[in-house]
């Protein structure tokens, strides 16, 4: 099942945003207050939420226009793929849109199908007022 965010703007270059998302030890300031136990390095982090024990790890990178990121060494509920996809407009306008590929089973599509819709929206639009609202990114 795959649950898709609206396309969000970003007014920084594409190279920025790409630099900044393409590594998990870049999310650590953010990060480290909002959730337990959390470790990062470029390519892998862990953390917990919500009482669970999750670690996530990038699996593909293409420069400038996507961060594909799947499940770590840590046992998920279910098995997904995490997709940041990105595209310059204009030199100072990058979109972002955020999918995750789940696969879910009829009982777990019916108990977190909506709130992985939901995450997704929130995610994006996180991302998307981090940048716009934080001069220094």
């Amino acid at each position: 099942m795959k649950y898709e965010s609206q396309q969000k703007q970003i007014l920084k270059p594409v190279s920025l945003v790409y630099q900044t998302l393409s590594k998990f030890s870049n999310f650590t300031p953010i990060l480290k207050d909002k959730v337990e136990n959390w470790q990062a390095d470029e390519d892998t982090c862990s953390f917990t939420a919500k009482g669970f024990n999750l670690s996530l790890q990038i699996i593909e990178r293409e420069e400038n226009k996507l961060v594909k990121i799947g499940q770590g060494t840590t046992a998920a509920p279910f098995e997904f793929t995490f997709f940041l996809q990105l595209k310059e407009q204009a030199e100072m306008d990058t979109r972002i849109k955020i999918t995750i590929d789940a696969e879910l089973n009829m009982m777990m599509k019916m108990m977190v199908g909506s709130k992985l819709q939901q995450a997704v929206d929130a995610i994006a639009d996180q991302i998307a007022n981090a940048f716009n609202q934080n001069p220094n990114l």
